[in-house]
């Protein structure tokens, strides 16, 4: 017997809808190139969405079509947000930091039919140009962009300005329509796409506007420091817009300085970015105790890699700002998992309640994980390492044209993320290392991520990355590439010493390499692959050196 309840189709239209009614006087703020702030409200936006939508279709968009944003987070990225799913299309976000021969490769791949640029993005657009056909291209403008010749494209005011709003009507869609398309960034061979349908943002956006600590409501200024060219900037700006909580985007401006400033002034009470930024702002906030009235900043959101505790704490017990990690990728819309300590009794030491906010947390509604160790599923006791698997309602089932990748979903159902993890009694998740990224030293398992985050806490250490170079005993042997702090020393005795008391003896690296910098990805995590690469030859050199033992 089937229920009585009406088809309400979980759509990005209903979303927009519920804004430009009931939110529509609340305020969305962005940062321009020139540095000044652009404000207008959620009617404004709905009303430019819709004009967007208008011309997409004007344009000749047909149902499915993609439509490619290479754009920094601003109004005008907010308004594409909804303007091409609501034309029909499918809103593809481009990463500009990708390698220029990946982003053609990746506009190709998904075949857009428009792409929008912002006009200080203008000369990357132009270094591929010739490798893309588009048969339409659009520049976001900007008071205070350098001026250019953008040959042979239409200008983003104008083409809105040509609407006719009143050819605008809510389109009517099936849930399972795609919406919206991102690509992974290619760390494991070509760039792979994952589709996202309008239910699965709608229930991605529910779960964390609800999941504490991360709770999105009406009275929240939300600030999504991670670019929205990037998995839709965790989907934030979809959670924000259906919530109706005010929104801060920043721009291309995301150094500490800056990002400190909106912070303040605009009194955001929630943000969230990759570590190696809220590392900075940390390291500001250090230099200058006082200057930053951040009281009502509910919570940083940290993820794409593991959040130091060193940082964790800082924030905390400095300056009072609470930091939780989450967990997820581009195949999971990205958020899967948040972590809040467990400590609902009071029962747990501040050494216990940091361990438990370093974890990468329980699920998110609806989501469920196991790990794959060998041919059994661990169990859940915080020890057992194995492959992390998911499945859930807005977990990709497959890549978007591509079925040689097949091979990345279980014949029952579930996604193999590629990441090493632990799961324990109280179901909380742990990232240990990305498969390609743990260190197996005599046939045992040594986590990488475990000791950067051990060497970050060091105070004279500001980066550490941990890779595997060649051993012709050992087969792996662990070596930490460290940056230190300005004006801080530190030998490689000293580090291991640090190490020491809480790591095995054989976990501890063999060498230590200090740099000025560590190589990154386009998405801002340590780029461990051109690493491996380059200490490979000169460790297989010296262990051919020494004597045999």
């Amino acid at each position: 017997m089937d229920g009585l309840m009406m088809d309400f189709q979980l759509t990005l239209p209903a979303i927009l809808r519920r804004a430009d009614a009931y939110f529509g006087l609340k305020e969305i703020v962005s940062r321009e190139p020139d540095r000044s702030l652009h404000r207008y409200t959620y009617r404004e936006m709905a009303e430019r969405a819709k004009r967007l939508a208008v011309a997409l279709r004007n344009l000749g968009i047909q149902p499915g079509d993609r439509i490619g944003t290479l754009a920094w987070n601003h109004h005008q990225h907010l308004e594409a947000y909804f303007g091409a799913p609501l034309s029909g299309g499918v809103l593809h976000t481009l990463n500009l930091r990708l390698h220029p021969t990946d982003l053609a490769y990746i506009i190709n791949h998904a075949d857009d039919q428009v792409i929008l640029v912002d006009d200080v993005l203008w000369p990357l657009f132009e270094a591929i140009r010739g490798a893309v056909h588009p048969k339409h291209v659009i520049v976001f403008t900007h008071p205070g962009a350098p001026s250019a010749d953008h040959e042979g494209a239409l200008d983003y005011e104008e083409v809105l300005a040509s609407a006719d709003i009143s050819d605008f009507s809510y389109p009517e869609f099936d849930e399972e329509q795609a919406a919206a398309l991102c690509y992974t960034s290619g760390t494991t061979g070509r760039p792979k796409g994952v589709l996202y349908s309008h239910r699965a943002i709608v229930l991605h956006s529910f779960a964390t506007a609800l999941t504490s600590p991360a709770s999105i409501g009406e009275l929240e200024t939300v600030m999504p420091v991670v670019p929205m060219f990037h998995v839709n900037a965790w989907g934030m700006p979809f959670t924000s817009t259906m919530m109706g909580a005010k929104q801060v985007l920043p721009g291309p401006y995301l150094d500490g300085a800056s990002l400190l400033e909106l912070l303040d002034h605009e009194k955001v009470t929630l943000s969230c970015g990759v570590p190696t930024l809220w590392l900075g702002v940390l390291q500001l906030l250090d230099k200058e105790p006082g200057k930053h009235d951040l009281s009502r900043l509910k919570a940083l959101l940290s993820g794409g890699q593991a959040a130091p505790e060193s940082m964790v704490r800082g924030f905390l017990e400095r300056h009072g700002v609470h930091v939780y990690q989450g967990w997820g990728m581009t195949e999971t819309t990205p958020v899967a998992a948040i972590c809040y300590s467990p400590d609902e009794n009071g029962d747990l030491t501040e050494d216990e309640k940091y361990a438990y906010l370093i974890k990468h947390g329980r699920p998110l509604p609806f989501v469920e994980m196991r790990v794959r160790n060998g041919d059994s599923i661990a169990p859940w006791d915080g020890m057992t390492m194995g492959e992390l698997e998911v499945r859930g309602p807005w977990v990709a089932a497959s890549y978007f044209d591509m079925p040689e990748a097949a091979n990345q979903f279980t014949d029952d159902g579930w996604f193999r993320t590629g990441d090493i993890a632990t799961i324990d009694e109280l179901g909380y998740m742990e990232i240990r290392d990305r498969l390609k990224d743990v260190i197996k030293s005599g046939g045992e398992w040594i986590s990488s991520l475990a000791l950067e985050n051990a060497l970050m806490g060091h105070p004279a250490v500001a980066e550490a990355a941990v890779v595997a170079v060649p051993d012709p005993h050992w087969l792996e042997r662990p070596v930490a590439v460290v940056v230190l702090r300005e004006g801080q020393t530190a030998t490689e005795d000293e580090l291991r010493a640090f190490l020491a008391p809480n790591f095995a003896k054989w976990w501890l690296p063999d060498a230590f390499e200090f740099r000025d910098a560590i190589p990154r990805t386009s998405t801002g995590k340590f780029q461990k692959s051109a690493l491996r690469d380059e200490l490979a030859p000169k460790y297989q050199q010296l262990r051919s050196e020494q004597p045999a033992s």
